[in-house]
């Protein structure tokens, strides 16, 4: 493999003379085969021969003695080749290109290596004290995976509280004690977050006192914020911004193909980001030009007419921009490793166009171009059945927020006198 990409044999023969010549030679080849280029290759294969050679004179004689030097070879790289960052984000840059390379030729060779990062927590909280309450989710309630993960965030958070006043055993829970952890997370989280909260809350505390886990039913003094019906407009934008925000997209890139395509999608058709990042390839049917989209929020199925412009952005980015792989997902990432995009990155994506466009918006995301292929189609007066069903809505009141205000009017006030509208 090192002789795919390197010219010279005495180069190739320093390399595999390196008492950690296996390990490089072995992450050389996951490069190859996740996608790599050759200049990338090029660029760390130096960096992992560096760090063999600081940890063999720091003492270390196996590989998995090896994570213990990466920290302290990490932090002198960047000493010595950082002289010249002038911002804290340019000297970052300087840490992790010396750190990744290393951090995955040791997930190869040294067995259950991690590497340092953000800790792991748990997926269900309170595992001790309530282990069976996610399958109490699952099989009693029948609740889908994706509200199963709310409770986890929520009731981790609550677990962190606890902690933080070291408050260990759940057997001394009182209404004092829920009503501090609900006002200081008030200070943090949305209303809609807040009511998701006191929810997950008051389920678990429902559950801790029938499995005889709690004295007493203390659920009821969790009170959810005050919500009032239809009380927040969408925020949508024009079709003019729209038509604004496609035009700054540089198609002639892999990566502008890739967006452009998934921008169409999410304001033809008000897919959310999840639906986006879980399209494939077999969900496009060109002869019958049609587009499935499968697994939506409320558990069925859509098949929509696959627009012209849609079907041509799709066909561009696949024939010049989606990387060769053997996965069937639709979009990918344009950098090796190539794994499919996910659907915080198609949020992610939207809301960079959305600000290099310069379009005002409050939370800008994917949803923002979901909120506008909806009040497109109540301006065009469709019922809100069948808005509700083109875009997956659960129920008619997800829809009706959409009726109240006259958008595109009001913005015809906002810019003018107004006089035109009344």
């Amino acid at each position: 493999m090192l002789e795919r990409f390197f010219v010279k044999p005495e180069t190739i023969d320093r390399i595999r003379a390196s008492w950690i010549g296996e390990p490089i030679e072995r992450y050389v080849a996951w490069l190859t085969e996740n996608g790599y280029s050759s200049r990338t290759i090029h660029r760390r294969v130096p960096i992992l021969m560096h760090f063999g050679a600081y940890a063999r004179a720091s003492g270390t004689k196996t590989w998995d003695d090896l994570p213990a030097y990466v920290a302290s070879f990490r932090d002198r790289w960047t000493k010595d080749h950082g002289q010249n960052c002038k911002t804290k984000r340019a000297l970052k840059g300087v840490s992790n290109e010396v750190q990744n390379p290393i951090q995955q030729m040791l997930r190869l060779v040294v067995p259950g290596y991690a590497g340092p990062g953000r800790p792991r927590t748990s997926q269900d909280p309170f595992p001790s004290y309530a282990p069976k309450f996610f399958e109490y989710l699952r099989e009693e309630r029948g609740l889908q995976e994706s509200s199963i993960r709310h409770y986890g965030h929520y009731l981790r958070r609550f677990e962190a509280y606890l902690r933080e006043i070291n408050l260990h055993n759940l057997h001394e829970l009182s209404p004092p004690v829920l009503s501090a952890f609900v006002l200081k997370d008030s200070q943090t989280l949305s209303r809609s977050s807040m009511a998701g909260l006191c929810s997950s809350l008051r389920v678990f505390l429902r559950y801790l006192y029938r499995q005889r886990l709690l004295e007493r039913e203390i659920s009821r003094t969790v009170d959810s914020p005050q919500r009032y019906r239809l009380s927040s407009v969408p925020r949508s934008i024009s079709w003019d911004e729209v038509r604004k925000m496609l035009r700054v997209i540089d198609r002639r890139t892999p990566l502008g193909k890739r967006d452009y395509a998934i921008l169409l999608l999410l304001v033809t058709y008000g897919l959310r980001a999840r639906e986006i990042a879980k399209m494939a390839l077999d969900d496009i049917h060109w002869k019958e030009e049609r587009l499935r989209v499968p697994e939506r929020k409320a558990g069925h199925w859509t098949t929509y007419p696959l627009s012209p412009i849609v079907g041509e952005a799709i066909l561009d980015y696949i024939k010049h921009g989606r990387p060769q792989t053997s996965l069937r997902y639709l979009f990918f990432r344009v950098l090796a490793p190539y794994h499919p995009l996910t659907l915080i990155a198609v949020s992610t994506r939207a809301s960079y166009y959305l600000r290099k466009a310069g379009i005002p918006v409050s939370r800008p995301g994917s949803h923002t171009l979901r909120h506008t292929c909806i009040q497109r189609l109540v301006d065009a007066n469709f019922s809100l059945k069948i808005i509700g069903d083109y875009v997956g809505h659960r129920s008619s009141s997800s829809t009706a927020v959409y009726t109240k205000v006259a958008i595109e009017a009001l913005r015809e006030v906002a810019l003018g006198d107004g006089e035109a509208v009344l």
